[in-house]
């Protein structure tokens, strides 16, 4: 065999065997799990979440989903808590313990002083019955029958199993939270992820100067509108009212079909019923509209008065695209 194919079918070994372990959590869902849910979603205080090796880091990761969907966390390394950082659990808090054995020396020193703070004490662990599991108010079953690394030393499948239950935990109190998008921007102001769940046409159309003709505008004055405003487009308003759109594709088209274009005016070129998009409304929304239309720019509304336009380019300057 090829050390290519070698390598491609390593790879895919693994992540077969890591996919068959994580289908397996299903039938692990308990009662107790929905208990432990239930005890976080009520509870006053925070998730403090703790683990060791392999498992601390996955704890981190459990900590910045909670924290970004709504549910206060905190992690706490487990050697250290030993030292001074059991300072950080206050009354009101949930402490979650991960450990694939639940039976190293860091966890069996850490469990009686997490239980002498009267917190509620939630396991997650791949042995329900090792000390974590005994010890446990709670017992989150994350059991994988054996790691994806040949050796079944390193934690890769327990720990791929351990952030899956994570996820899970975070979206059930996400639903019961009734967290929505407007929720999750507020976590997430930042980069292009925060700019598609807060960014308003509004903040588009502001930027922008705003083309517009009467239907009896002549085309040299329609071309110069169109030019002056460089968006590529100008709305045909009647009064307030829109009645069509011109884009520098309907001028290119009247060059090609018509020799004389002297008498032509706006609305002999004008498409009728362009789309449009309130002001209000998300510029990822506007985005959704333009690919779904195959079209390059959208006319933006406040209560069906005109207000602006919305280009792709804008979109893209923006990071939202």
């Amino acid at each position: 065999m090829k050390l290519s194919e070698q390598i491609i079918s390593s790879a895919k070994e693994t992540i077969s065997h890591e996919a068959k372990a994580i289908a397996n959590l299903e039938n692990l869902i308990d009662e107790e799990f929905s208990l432990a849910v239930e005890k976080i979603y009520h509870s006053k205080g925070r998730v403090v979440v703790t683990g060791i090796g392999k498992s601390a880091i996955i704890a981190t990761k459990i900590v910045a989903t909670l924290n970004s969907t709504g549910t206060p966390a905190i992690f706490m390394h487990a050697a250290d808590a030993i030292h001074g950082d059991l300072g950080i659990i206050q009354n009101d808090d949930v402490v979650i313990c991960i450990s694939k054995s639940g039976n190293s020396p860091e966890i069996k020193v850490l469990v009686p002083l997490i239980k002498n703070f009267n917190n509620p004490l939630i396991g997650l662990t791949g042995d329900k019955e090792s000390f974590l599991g005994r010890e446990a108010d709670f017992v989150l079953n994350v059991y994988v029958e054996d790691e994806a690394c040949p050796n079944n030393l390193a934690p890769t499948t327990s720990t791929t199993a351990q952030m899956v239950i994570g996820d899970a935990l975070a979206i059930c109190l996400l639903n019961l939270k009734g967290f929505t998008r407007k929720d999750f921007a507020k976590y997430h102001p930042g980069g292009s992820l925060g700019k598609k769940l807060y960014m308003r046409v509004s903040d588009i159309t502001s930027q922008n100067m705003v083309p517009r003709v009467t239907p009896e505008t002549n085309i040299a004055n329609t071309i110069i509108e169109i030019s002056e405003k460089m968006l590529g487009v100008t709305a045909v308003l009647d009064g307030e009212k829109i009645v069509g759109i011109i884009t520098d594709g309907d001028i290119r088209r009247m060059l090609k079909d018509h020799e004389e274009i002297k008498g032509l005016k706006a609305s002999d070129i004008m498409s009728g019923n362009p789309r449009t998009i309130e002001q209000d409304e998300l510029a990822a929304d506007a985005l959704e509209i333009l690919e779904k239309n195959k079209i390059s720019q959208l006319l933006a509304v406040e209560n069906g008065k005109y207000t602006g336009v919305v280009h792709l380019h804008n979109l893209i300057r923006e990071g939202i695209l």
